[in-house]
């Protein structure tokens, strides 16, 4: 008998071998941003959106707080609750199947699932990024809804599922699916999972309000700057497509293709479960990043069409259930190339050196280069003093552990950002400033943008060394003459 509990562990063991030997052993750009504004916010008491800013929520930035509060400046804590969140997201998916179906199909759905969120294409090395909590609080919520035996089954549902909602948007499509079964069900549940929603909504603000943070940037921040021109949305058409074919028809996510057809022939409607899928698509659409971990939205939905329809096909055959899983885990199993180059690493040490750069060509540094330049300011200058990383440097300021004189410390670039970046600049100088020589820089952040701090750095700054391929300039001195 094949034992759930072994299959969680198997996969919290993989998974944890992905998400803690990624290249460079250190936080990810977009973790290094939230890493920095937690530590901001727990440490210094600059609360999300006055100590920094990206479009999160300061539910999660609240995650990387505490990060550092017990642990300082690591790449690891984060992954390792974001993996033990996983392994409760793909239990509740197991109960959902056991509900619905049987024990076949619970079982391949908690390997479907936690199979396919550690797949390169869906960046399962990347445990810590919001999806992980949208995706776990949304499966919880469906698991409690469907469960429901009284109104306050129902009013949990709803309350978890505002709580998904405020790590990620998109846990607002699985919303929308449980309000259509509520009215389904019952119009009197419907209301009930609302006061839940709402309820969960009033907490949340609640809880934003008691921490001093600013409601209004927090609208700001997490939504209405984070669309047209400069923002994170702003993307060409071609380029959009182009990602489009990346992610649904380039990456593991086909692998799923032959099971939905199956399931709909076998079910001859769409169905909840479909639904579900069909607004998940919707809203990476929508969105139009097309980063790789959006796909995880997805993957909850996928893997219970496709467990019921292999579960279907085993009854209706007589197939055995082991030959399944066997082909099952060796289709789905993620590519583990990067973490065994890594675990060599371990043993054999790091092979970054600044040599390597300095001169053409000039290279984009990577991750551990970012943690080591961090180290190097740590070491050089003290803690009042303020650094600004030009372009996207929020790992070379994490590890730094120095403020940076705006809330824009990684470039953003809409009209709002700019206009309130050189306002910050104006008011703060930096004590160091780091421009990068390598052609992203040009590539990725705008003109005006380069060209003001190439104005900065000439008039009140001189020019220190160059390590991984960032010029560092020093503010000057100003004698005084008496």
């Amino acid at each position: 008998m094949i034992r759930p509990l072994y299959i969680i562990i198997i996969l919290v063991l993989i998974q944890l071998f992905i998400t803690l030997l990624t290249n460079g052993f250190a936080l990810s750009q977009d973790e290094a941003m939230w890493h920095y504004i937690g530590r901001n916010w727990f440490r210094n008491g600059l609360v999300p959106y006055t100590g920094g800013v990206d479009n999160k929520s300061p539910v999660f930035y609240a995650l990387f707080g505490l990060s550092d509060t017990f642990f300082g400046v690591n790449y690891w804590f984060p992954r390792v609750l974001g993996t033990a969140c996983e392994a409760v997201g793909i239990y509740y998916i197991y109960r959902i199947a056991l509900k619905i179906a049987d024990l076949n199909a619970a079982i391949l759905a908690m390997s479907f699932y936690g199979l396919s969120i550690m797949w390169h294409g869906a960046d399962g090395r990347y445990t810590s990024y919001t999806e992980t909590y949208d995706v776990m609080f949304t499966i919880i919520a469906f698991y409690i809804f469907l469960s429901a035996k009284s109104k306050k089954g129902f009013f949990v549902s709803g309350l978890l599922a505002m709580i998904g909602l405020s790590f990620r948007l998109s846990a607002g499509f699985g919303i929308l699916i449980l309000l259509g079964l509520s009215l389904y069900k019952k119009k009197e549940y419907t209301l009930t999972f609302c006061i839940g929603l709402i309820s969960g909504a009033i907490l949340l603000i609640g809880l934003i309000f008691y921490a001093g943070i600013n409601l209004h940037d927090t609208y700001m921040y997490m939504l209405a700057d984070n669309f047209g021109a400069g923002s994170t949305t702003d993307h060409t058409f071609l380029w959009r497509m182009e990602q489009f074919y990346n992610m649904f028809f380039y990456s593991e996510i086909i692998l799923f293709y032959p099971l939905i057809f199956i399931y709909l022939f076998i079910n001859k409607k769409v169905d909840w479960l479909v639904l579900w899928s069909i607004l998940a698509f919707i809203g990476i659409n929508i969105v139009g990043n097309y980063a790789r971990v959006d796909l995880k939205d997805l993957l909850p939905s996928l893997s219970l069409i496709a467990a019921f329809a292999v579960a279907h096909l085993i009854k209706t055959y007589d197939l055995s259930m082991r030959q399944i899983m066997l082909i099952t885990w060796v289709c789905f199993l993620p590519k583990l190339l990067e973490p065994l180059v890594n675990f060599k690493k371990i043993f054999t040490g790091e092979d970054q050196k600044n040599e390597k750069y300095g001169h053409e060509p000039y290279v984009l540094p990577d991750e551990s280069a970012g943690r080591q330049l961090g180290f190097w300011i740590k070491a050089n200058t003290n803690a009042t003093q303020k650094i600004f990383v030009a372009g996207y440097g929020s790992q070379v300021q994490a590890y730094s552990e120095r403020i940076s004189p705006s809330i824009y410390f990684n470039v953003t670039q809409t009209a709002v950002a700019k206009k309130r970046f050189y306002n910050d600049m104006k008011k703060n100088k930096p004590d160091m400033i780091l421009v990068p020589v390598f052609s992203e820089y040009k590539q990725y952040v705008d003109a005006d943008l380069r060209l003001y701090i190439d104005s900065l750095v000439a008039k009140d700054y001189r020019y220190e060394t160059c390590m991984f391929n960032y010029s560092i300039y020093k503010r000057k001195v100003i004698q005084q003459v008496f």
